[in-house]
């Protein structure tokens, strides 16, 4: 499992950070509507994994109240991390600009970590968690000049949703009742977008369909800064995405059975083409799109995810797993990675030199100068931040620094 997340992780960080964004590879981008690409590959394989590390840490699979206190706690750290990164280049102070504001917003980033990732009693965590997500969600939504726009959905937002969730399904529900309730997510999501009496029904078009109606009716002027009127992390479809992640707890509760590792192998390579199948199937009628989330691309990308791992396992088990650790390395740290990628552009962007940016004018003089196609400098500004970002968690890995929220 960490040897996925970290690729899943390597490949984010390269999707998310090119060079330029004016020349990217194709495969490097996600697909324009309908259809995928690798890029598409990455957020549903985060939920995927999210789902398989709920049995995992959680065998028993019961209720108690110190689970929920901890499962809440994490949803909310992860909640307020996402919204962070939204409110980051918002927070103002006393109308200054440049490096003095950068500096509070960095305090402010710190004093964030600290809180989150730190170790300490689990109930004043819990009280934290739950303070700071108030804050923040009393900011957005009270009228404040400075947020009147702040993106609320969002990547790790959905993961905290999609993972509460779906926690709650894993110790409530059978083995059966998780692949029933898989179905009905799915089969109800397509009914409401393509059959239901609501605004955009049956329509697929950007911005034209329920899914935009919904997130406009509840959170206007707070959705995603490049659509205005509709969010690709917004409300209805997030319930396919959940899915996403029960199917990542069957998987998670099949590697925890005693079978032989051949026979699970075998299991998830045709769980793989059954998944693939299904979602090629109902890609004629309710097409693949990640912006929607569409059912047809929940059961492609949960296929793939299954290969993935399933290969892995089987070449861990041919080979040893010498050659797993760089992986690892990304796998252990994935939450740093995550958050930290978000603000350091960020950061870079604010810093000027001359009349560009830190990060503009270290891609200009740094990487261009040494690859004529610009396609080709694009990614190696990518990879270059994939290798600086491979020394730090080696780092952390060779002394054990692990940071979970």
């Amino acid at each position: 499992m960490d040897v996925l997340r970290g690729l899943t992780m390597m490949g984010m960080t390269i999707v998310n950070n090119p060079g330029d964004w004016g020349h990217v590879f194709p495969p490097l981008l996600h697909a324009e509507w309908h259809g995928w690409t690798p890029t598409d590959w990455v957020f549903p394989f985060f939920l995927f994994l999210v789902g398989i590390s709920i049995p995992l840490a959680h065998p028993e699979g019961t209720f108690s109240h110190d689970w929920m206190g901890k499962v809440l706690t994490r949803t909310m750290k992860i909640f307020s991390l996402g919204l962070f990164l939204a409110f980051f280049s918002k927070i103002p102070l006393f109308g200054l600009e440049g490096i003095p504001v950068l500096l509070f917003r960095l305090a402010i980033t710190g004093g964030l970590v600290i809180l989150f990732f730190s170790a300490y009693d689990l109930k004043l965590q819990f009280n934290v968690a739950l303070i700071v997500t108030s804050v923040l969600m009393v900011l957005a939504l009270g009228g404040f000049e400075a947020f009147s726009s702040v993106r609320i959905p969002g990547v790790l937002q959905r993961i905290a949703v999609v993972y509460f969730l779906a926690s709650l399904a894993y110790v409530y529900l059978s083995t059966i009742g998780l692949g029933i309730l898989s179905i009905l997510l799915l089969v109800g999501y397509w009914y409401i977008m393509m059959f239901s009496n609501l605004p955009g029904s049956g329509v697929l078009l950007p911005g034209q369909n329920v899914a935009a109606w919904i997130d406009e009716a509840l959170l206007p002027g707070h959705l995603y800064s490049a659509t205005k009127t509709w969010d690709p992390e917004g409300f209805l479809s997030t319930l396919p995405a959940i899915v996403s992640s029960l199917l990542g707890i069957l998987s998670g509760i099949a590697l925890r059975s005693n079978r032989p590792i051949s026979q699970k192998i075998i299991g998830g390579l045709i769980s793989g083409v059954i998944l693939v199948g299904l979602g090629y199937v109902w890609n004629q009628e309710f097409p693949i799109n990640k912006s929607l989330w569409t059912s047809s691309y929940t059961l492609v990308m949960a296929g793939f995810a299954i290969w993935f791992l399933t290969t892995i396992e089987g070449l861990i088990y041919v080979f040893s797993d010498r050659w797993t650790k760089p992986f690892v390395v990304f796998g252990t740290n994935a939450i740093t990675v995550f958050f930290f990628s978000g603000i350091i552009p960020r950061v870079l962007g604010m810093m000027k030199v001359g009349d560009d940016s830190l990060q503009g004018w270290l891609y200009s003089s740094l990487i261009t100068p040494f690859f004529p196609n610009p396609y080709l400098a694009s990614l190696a500004g990518a990879l270059v931040y994939l290798v600086i970002w491979g020394g730090i968690l080696t780092y952390f890995y060779r002394n054990r620094l692990i940071f979970k929220v």
